[in-house]
């Protein structure tokens, strides 16, 4: 490594890190001027979720001058988000590099993080970064950042008052609070819930669990394991239930063939970011219905995690058609007539989205429009799954599926993944996530402005703050070529 390659800040510590952070917003006039007429016991944004994309959007606001911001998450301080509960991968498989929540801070970058303690040869030796590690920068992030999230608090219910919005939470504190705009920040579960397939529905609780679930791996010690899927989720679980000594793990897996390429990373770039939703409907699907099929496929990393052991085992073309209790174990029935006992099931079905498993909107969520309202897709681009996507406006808000049912949606921001058929990738994955902070701060801020248009109109008239004193200059009369001819003349 050459001297090219040191920074100033390497292994010099937080500290020093930190003064550059602060120096660096301090020139960049951060925090932005507060605009935003106040009105009494009102906050003018709500964010619900206080992980990445929540902190980064108070953020986002903070920078654009938009205070009166509340955070609320319904998890302990440092433990928002999925990476400390049911996200088990070993590391993250986002590239190292990749500037992620920064919002163009060059100090607020997880590779800043890193090498301010441990230096630029670490950074370089390093692979892929630590799951945990990844949880322990972003609570420095909200930390340094002084991001007022309030934890252990839960938004039960979401109903409008006139223009406002009525939330009812609960936790630490049970209260209401009205709001002008709402943020869901809720990641990858945000606008619906655990994928949980009919087939299982005979099979009592204890005898299985879905990947995001919290399970006591040790438990499993000695049983045989079932994990249906081979996605990333399924393959980070099958390798905690062998590594707590299980008996033996079988991924029953539907396809003929493993997912082996990441299609969208293929085509990662700023204009897929800044142009995917100016793309027309059909452009739209045709990305994510492909990606869909397709399938993300585990990280290699992860994958290796399993097959090392040899009580591992990876079966293709075993499509779940059922699974029924037989004694104290779960008999698995597959398409093709053949069927499994296992000990225990684990869904490694993901996530599903679905408006109506958000109980915050009550009966209203039957209201939002989803793209299965909007469009239908060619034969052979079918996907009922990416047809429960909201169909959000260009601003993330929701939209309501018959006009004048649901009005007050337009105040509520889907800043999730429910937002990628609608918008791209800028709501949630690390590559995109903070060009999706800037639009949504933006959108948030001219919807604020709009609203309050006449007082911003009166207080320009109002304003009566003096540049110049009325000492700057002198006035003198202009003599003008009749005035000059006479005077000569005389």
């Amino acid at each position: 490594m050459s001297n090219d390659d040191l920074s100033p800040i390497d292994a010099t510590g937080l500290p020093v890190l930190e003064a550059r952070l602060k120096e660096d917003l301090a020139f960049l006039c951060y925090p932005g001027k507060d605009w935003v007429p106040p009105r009494d016991g009102v906050s003018d944004v709500v964010i619900i979720g206080g992980g990445m994309c929540g902190t980064l959007a108070w953020f986002a606001l903070a920078t654009g001058g938009m205070k009166n911001v509340r955070v609320l998450d319904r998890a302990p301080k440092g433990r928002e988000g999925p990476w400390l509960s049911y996200a088990r991968m070993e590391t993250l498989r986002s590239p190292k590099a990749l500037t992620g929540p920064a919002f163009g801070h060059g100090a607020l970058t997880f590779q800043a993080w890193y090498r301010a303690q441990f230096g630029a040869k670490s950074w370089q030796d390093l692979d892929k970064i630590p799951r945990t590690m990844w949880m322990e920068y972003l609570s420095w992030y909200r930390d340094v950042l002084d991001v007022p999230v309030e934890n252990s608090v839960s938004v039960d219910h979401v109903e409008p008052q006139g223009d406002l919005l009525r939330l009812s939470v609960s936790g630490v504190t049970h209260e209401t609070i009205l709001t002008r705009k709402l943020v869901f920040a809720t990641g990858r579960d945000g606008t619906g819930g655990p994928n949980i397939p009919a087939f299982i529905d005979d099979l009592p609780r204890h005898l299985w669990a879905h990947s995001a679930d919290d399970i006591d791996f040790s438990d499993l010690r000695g049983k045989r394991v079932a994990v249906i899927g081979v996605g990333a989720s399924a393959v980070d679980n099958a390798a905690e239930a062998l590594e707590h000594g299980a008996a033996e793990v079988r991924h029953l897996i539907r396809r003929k063939d493993m997912p082996t390429i990441n299609k969208m990373m293929g085509i990662g770039s700023f204009g897929f970011t800044a142009g995917f939703a100016e793309m027309d409907d059909a452009w739209r699907w045709r990305f994510m219905q492909y990606s869909f099929a397709t399938q993300t496929p585990s990280p290699r990393g992860s994958t290796l995690r399993v097959s090392r052991h040899p009580n591992a085992f990876f079966h293709f073309g075993k499509e779940t058609t059922r699974i029924t209790q037989k004694q104290d174990s779960a008999v698995i029935s597959f398409a093709d007539g053949t069927s499994y006992d296992a000990d225990f099931v684990i869904l490694g079905t993901g996530f599903v989205i679905d408006p109506m498993a958000r109980t915050e909107f009550g009966d209203t969520a039957g209201e939002i429009q989803l793209w299965q309202d909007v469009y239908t897709p060619p034969a052979g681009e079918e996907s009922t799954d990416l047809g429960r996507f909201p169909y959000l406006n260009s601003d993330f808000t929701f939209r309501e599926k018959t006009p004048g049912t649901a009005p007050w949606l337009k105040h509520v921001y889907c800043f999730n993944y429910g937002a990628s058929a609608s918008l791209g990738k800028v709501s949630g994955d690390i590559p995109g996530i903070s060009d999706g902070a800037a639009w949504l701060s933006r959108a948030i801020a001219a919807s604020l402005y709009s609203e309050d248009i006449e007082m911003h109109w009166k207080g320009m008239q109002d304003y009566d703050k003096p540049e110049l004193l009325g000492d700057e200059w002198e006035a003198t009369e202009l003599e003008t070529g009749a005035q000059k001819r006479e005077g000569q003349v005389a």
